[in-house]
């Protein structure tokens, strides 16, 4: 995989899909955030059929303390490991308010130490809510990268650095949103779909399918 090679496959990926965004449904910085923190270990579509009653019901840090614990556990309860997930939203929406004024921080250091908050959320938060130029690896994206060849590493955080040093300036905002979309539609993990792939001839994986 080379420089020409990367840059035509990012091509690719953006006029096919020229503003990509996540899937998850949200409406604020904060929505995003929360919709983030439960998105672990579930997908997309499981997260916005539980939000969609709990952002009625508390679209902010303070609806949502009110509605504490048990009253989110009420609306996650489709969700997987929603107990733990319940007492993280509740614990985090008490340092928004206490820390940040009930406002979601445009900080990386500041968001990892929001309960729950990872990198990988952290990185989604800034990305999609501030428009800033870093790559949130999920398992999605670290397929494509290491399948490809585009950016392969053994972990999450190799993958994310290799990312950030191959992908031009003008390609970062939306890059992982084309690889997660990538991913989850086309080169998906059991049988990837080759022969509907539109960067296929770009592509170094071996055992490609038709």
């Amino acid at each position: 995989m080379n420089k020409v090679k990367r840059l035509e496959i990012l091509t690719r990926l953006r006029d096919h899909e020229p503003h990509p965004t996540t899937e998850l449904v949200f409406r604020s910085p904060f929505e995003l955030l929360i919709a983030v923190l439960l998105s672990a270990q579930a997908t997309d579509v499981s997260v916005n059929k539980a939000t969609v009653g709990l952002f009625a019901e508390a679209p902010t840090p303070e609806a949502m303390l009110a509605l504490g614990v048990d009253g989110v556990k009420q609306h996650i309860r489709t969700i997987g490991l929603f107990n733990t997930k319940a007492i993280n939203v509740i614990k985090t929406c008490q340092l928004l308010v206490e820390k940040h004024q009930g406002c979601v921080p445009e900080n990386r250091e500041a968001l990892e130490a929001l309960p729950g908050v990872g990198r990988k959320t952290a990185n989604v938060v800034l990305n999609t809510a501030f428009g800033w130029p870093t790559i949130a690896v999920d398992t999605h994206i670290f397929r494509v990268a290491n399948r490809t060849k585009f950016a392969p590493g053994k972990n999450v955080d190799i993958v994310e650095q290799k990312l950030l040093s191959v992908v031009p300036a003008a390609f970062k905002v939306n890059c992982h949103h084309w690889f997660i979309l990538h991913g989850r539609y086309t080169c998906i993990a059991r049988k990837p779909r080759c022969g509907s792939c539109l960067i296929e001839d770009l592509c170094e994986y071996k055992d490609k399918t038709e």
